[in-house]
């Protein structure tokens, strides 16, 4: 082969590497956020959790209930809200999303899916006080004339 095949041949497999390792390279730093999402309201109050005997009932968004889902039941947020529940006591937190209504107990402001409970480390006690950031609202639907 003569010199000037060979350095094309070096050239395309330069551009060829390159090509493919940026993308590689790149996914990292848009997967990780600069700043933490700010929340919208946070407040305190009590979480219980439900369980298998509801698994497969309809919640109030119209799906099955799933106790292996990251969802929660709150008697006033909006269906669909995103919620990080945080264990003061442990640290643990986890972003819910609100597709039921409950609980329907005086003093209790939230209902956890068992899965949820298992990864806050509550689900031996049952009922706990939380920290609730609320992340997002979905938009609200036009209403019809």
């Amino acid at each position: 082969m003569t010199k000037q095949v060979l350095t094309v041949w070096a050239v395309f497999r330069w551009a060829l590497i390159l090509f493919l390792f940026a993308q590689v390279l790149e996914a990292p730093l848009v997967a990780h956020f600069s700043e933490p999402v700010k929340p919208l309201r946070v407040w305190t109050g009590v979480a219980s959790w439900y369980g298998s005997e509801f698994q497969g009932r309809q919640t109030a968004s119209g799906e099955p209930y799933d106790i292996n889902a990251a969802t929660a039941a709150s008697p006033t947020l909006p269906l669909g809200s995103i919620v990080r529940v945080v264990n003061p006591k442990t640290g643990k937190s986890q972003v819910v999303r609100i597709n039921d209504r409950g609980p329907f107990v005086e003093g209790r402001d939230l209902d956890v899916s068992y899965e949820v409970a298992q990864r806050l480390g509550i689900a031996v006690r049952g009922l706990v006080r939380l920290r609730f950031e609320l992340l997002e609202v979905p938009p609200r639907r036009a209403t019809q004339p």
